[in-house]
């Protein structure tokens, strides 16, 4: 799996070593950095910038590009063991899940559910989430209401956005919980919404269709935290 960006790069050297696998470089760089990597015992390629192009699909590589071992996601089996868990409900946007899941990581999330999605590359939300999602249990689950019914039996309380429900601000929240986020085109169905015990939402001062899901999820996750 390749992973690009000075950003993730970086990250990945500090924190998450092991993980590498190759190193790519398509210019010149600081030769502390090149000792650094030296030091990892892994193949290091010096690359033109038409092939670090290729390999990141046209993305902003700025030169640092990295191979890792194949993201694992997490067993279902670790929810049982959260207190917060932010669950996805079609929400596709990588941009959008790799910042929902740097937040959720920053502000005490216990795991991430990504719900009821054909297809996703975890590269994508890996370089957009900054690498925090290494850090935090990322699970896949394509049945969004499955879940909700075991996690309501194992005592999580269920809140879900809703333009409907309750200001954010005047909520309680104590125990174990989850917050369902949907998609800016769908949001939450009506049907995932009454599974939830409770809905929430933000509070707007102005007439505006929606704040995106990302922004949504910051003020949402630190209000229940």
């Amino acid at each position: 799996m390749i992973v690009y960006g000075k950003q993730i790069f970086f990250y990945i050297l500090n924190r998450h070593s092991k993980l590498i696998k190759r190193v790519f470089f398509s210019k010149k760089v600081d030769e502390k950095i090149f000792k650094e990597v030296k030091r990892l015992g892994v193949p290091i390629q010096s690359i033109d910038n038409k092939k670090a192009q290729s390999l990141a699909h046209g993305g902003n590589h700025q030169g640092f590009l990295l191979e890792i071992e194949d993201f694992k996601y997490a067993d279902k089996k670790c929810l049982k063991e959260a207190d917060f868990i932010v669950l996805l409900y079609k929400v596709t946007d990588v941009g959008n899940i790799g910042s929902i899941i740097r937040t959720s990581y920053v502000l005490g999330v216990d795991a991430v559910v990504i719900s009821n999605v054909k297809q996703m590359k975890p590269e994508g939300f890996i370089r957009t989430s900054s690498g925090a999602a290494l850090d935090i249990p990322i699970v896949l689950y394509q049945n969004a209401y499955e879940l909700v019914n075991e996690l309501k039996m194992q005592k999580f309380v269920i809140y879900a956005t809703s333009f409907s429900g309750i200001d954010v601000r005047k909520v309680s929240f104590e125990g174990k919980k989850v917050l369902i986020l949907g998609s800016e085109g769908e949001g939450v169905p009506q049907k995932l919404c009454k599974k939830s015990d409770i809905k929430v939402k933000i509070e707007m001062e102005r007439d505006f269709d929606s704040l995106n899901v990302s922004a949504a999820a910051a003020i949402l996750i630190d209000r229940m935290r």
